[in-house]
């Protein structure tokens, strides 16, 4: 062989050998790789530690269902013992309905009105029939979406704070709708 041929075959397995280092170094590092994303990703610390500080927390308090209920069925059941044709609604603090029953009779609009009665309850903490009298120093209140300023909607507290609220409309006069929305809230205290 002639020393011309000696180094080409040289360089022919260096090249070769450093190839096979190279494909051996790449998989160890992939087989590596392969390893790891097969195992779950640990989070840091600081993202998975609760960061909401007490302070920053407030609780609230919401009727259960069966309370809402029994309240809702309890105004029912006045209206229905003066013989009234009434709606019934109890929606939670944030004016969701969370309960609502039709007597039997009672007008198709009875249904949106006691629902709204309801909401504009619990959002002022007062009976509608308070929130009716403030009218004539804000007027503009009646155009907030969703509220009725008509009698017939009783807040439910707790704490002071409110909670819910019960409306009831289709009696001939809002002072009896309230009458009987009274009557739901009281069902919660026994």
């Amino acid at each position: 062989m002639t020393k011309h041929t000696k180094n080409t075959m040289s360089l022919r397995a260096r090249l070769l050998t450093g190839t096979v280092a190279a494909a051996a170094l790449g998989a160890g590092t992939f087989g590596a790789i392969s390893a790891n994303a097969a195992e779950p990703a640990q989070a840091p610390a600081a993202v998975t530690a609760d960061a909401t500080h007490p302070r920053d927390l407030r609780q609230s308090t919401h009727l259960t269902i069966d309370a809402a209920t029994r309240a809702a069925r309890a105004a029912l059941d006045a209206a229905e013992s003066e013989n009234q044709r009434v709606t019934v609604a109890v929606v939670d603090r944030d004016g969701n309905t969370v309960v609502t029953l039709r007597g039997d009779g009672a007008g198709p609009q009875s249904y949106e009105s006691a629902v709204r009665k309801a909401f504009t309850a619990v959002s002022w903490n007062a009976p509608t029939s308070e929130l009716v009298k403030r009218l004539e120093s804000a007027p503009n209140l009646k155009d907030i979406p969703g509220t009725l300023f008509l009698a017939g909607g009783a807040p439910v507290a707790a704490k002071g704070a409110p909670i819910a609220g019960i409306g009831v409309a289709g009696a001939p006069s809002g002072a009896l709708d309230e009458q009987f929305a009274r009557a739901g809230v009281a069902a919660l205290t026994r």
